[in-house]
């Protein structure tokens, strides 16, 4: 059976990365930093978590990365691992590039040191575009970071070309779009949106309170961006690919779907200059062209039935939670 190592398996993707590669029969290995809380509740909720082997590793500690490749002998590495929201690197900033940027080169340089025949996928984002100005971006469009973790997941970009150029390793950029899910954080907008709107729906809440409502963003459905990441690692030759739904829809929008979903007035949204970010990108939407061409990846689930999934799986986790039934969730633990 193939072994692979997936850091931030704790996370979105990483937790339908690790369920689709259990269907295909790989020995999934997963990292967790022993000093936090284990948030494992995305393992538990996809019924999972006994099925991974578990090590404790630290992107900020080159050592406990050297183990883990020890330990789990991978011939794929997947590195989701970072500290992934925008709004949070403007406080942390020094963190976020630690984590998110020099990271990823710890990770790369304990591959050369233990077997650089490895494939290994480097998780970037299409925030790295930031204010380019062009409607469009592709894998040629050029990078104007506008955030800590943009600049960040820039670095570790850049690093990875150079690891896959310099020293013939076989490592990939994934410039994923939005991607969301009923498994996405509750720190990131549409998921608060979902979260929200269910809550007022069930008259646990009345009001939805967002910053920027018009940023506009390319959402697609996250289990099936975890497929391309696969499919990046098993072609012949390594490079990087976007992966995106060709359109792009406002926030606003999210709001006005998710309250029709949840049969509300869009009355409930309040906008308040306190959830404003330092700065904010407008509009981001991408072009997958090339990993349609070379992968054969394309997203299959529109815009509306995204929010709607997503409305609806947490009518359902709160009319539980307002049952006394117990779930996996991280809105019902809060």
């Amino acid at each position: 059976m193939t072994r692979v190592l997936i850091t931030g398996i704790t996370g979105q993707d990483g937790a339908y990365l690790a369920q689709f590669l259990l269907k295909k029969n790989y020995t999934v290995f997963g990292t967790y930093r022993r000093q936090s809380s284990r948030n494992f509740w995305r393992l538990h909720y996809l019924n999972i978590h006994n099925k991974i082997k578990f090590i404790p590793a630290d992107v900020l500690d080159s050592t406990s990365l050297y183990r883990a490749l020890q330990e789990s002998n991978p011939s794929e590495i997947y590195h989701l691992a970072a500290q992934s929201f925008v709004g949070a690197s403007f406080d942390q900033p020094l963190y976020t590039s630690d984590v998110t940027g020099f990271g990823t080169v710890r990770i790369l340089d304990e591959i050369l040191k233990f077997n650089n025949k490895i494939k290994f996928y480097q998780a970037s984002s299409s925030e790295m575009f930031g204010s380019e100005k062009s409607s469009v971006k592709n894998e040629s469009t050029q990078f104007m970071p506008s955030s800590p973790y943009a600049i960040s997941k820039l670095y570790a970009y850049w690093q990875t070309k150079l690891y896959r150029e310099a020293y013939d390793v076989f490592a990939v950029n994934g410039i994923l779009f939005n991607h969301e899910s009923p498994l996405r954080g509750l720190e990131f907008v549409t998921r608060k949106i979902s979260n929200e709107v269910a809550k007022i729906s069930l008259g646990i809440s009345k009001k939805l309170e967002l910053g920027n409502i018009y940023a506009k963003r390319d959402w697609g459905y996250a289990p099936e961006y975890v497929e391309g990441i696969w499919k990046s690692l098993q072609v012949k030759n390594p490079d990087d690919y976007v992966m995106a739904t060709n359109e792009s829809h406002s926030v606003k929008e999210f709001v006005e779907k998710a309250c029709d979903v949840a049969g509300i007035s869009i009355k409930c949204l309040k906008t308040s200059k306190k959830n404003l970010r330092p700065f904010d990108v407008n509009n981001l939407q991408g072009n997958y062209s090339k990993a349609k061409a070379k992968l054969g990846w394309k997203p299959k689930t529109k815009f509306n039935d995204l929010v709607k999934i997503m409305v609806e799986e947490d009518i359902h986790r709160w009319e539980q939670r307002l049952k006394g039934e117990y779930l996996p969730w991280d809105a019902g633990n809060s």
